[in-house]
C-alpha cells in the first residue's frame, strides 16, 4: 500500500496551472502555496511528460505499465521456480529402481 500523499491532488493540479499559466518560477509559486519547491519542479516536470513535452521521462501512464510488468514478472519468476523444483522432485521419483512389496 502506497504512503499517504502529503499534499493534496487538488493542491498539486492548481500549483502546477499556476506554474504553466502565469509563467512564474516555481520556487515562487511553491513559497506562495507552503509547498517544496523541488516537489513543485516533480510534479511540473511530470505533467509536462504526460502532455508529450519532455522525452526525458516516463508518463504517468508507462510509469503504471513498468510496475504493473515488473510484479508480472516477478510472479512468474516465482512459478518458473516452483516448477523446476517440481521437476527436479519428479525426476528423481522416476528414477528410482522400484521394488515390489514382499508378501
Amino acid at each position: 500500500m502506497p504512503a499517504p500523499r502529503k499534499y493534496p491532488d487538488e493542491l498539486r493540479e492548481r500549483a502546477i496551472r499556476e506554474v504553466r499559466t502565469t509563467g512564474r518560477p516555481i520556487a515562487h509559486v511553491a513559497k506562495d502555496l507552503g509547498i517544496h519547491k523541488e516537489a513543485l519542479r516533480g510534479w511540473v516536470g511530470q505533467a509536462e511528460a504526460d502532455h508529450g513535452e519532455r522525452d526525458d521521462r516516463l508518463t504517468t501512464a508507462e510509469h503504471d505499465e513498468l510496475k504493473q510488468l515488473r510484479q508480472e514478472v516477478a510472479e512468474l519468476r516465482r512459478a518458473n521456480k516452483i516448477l523446476k523444483a517440481a521437476s527436479v522432485f519428479f525426476a528423481q521419483e522416476i528414477d528410482r529402481p522400484r521394488t515390489r512389496p514382499s508378501r
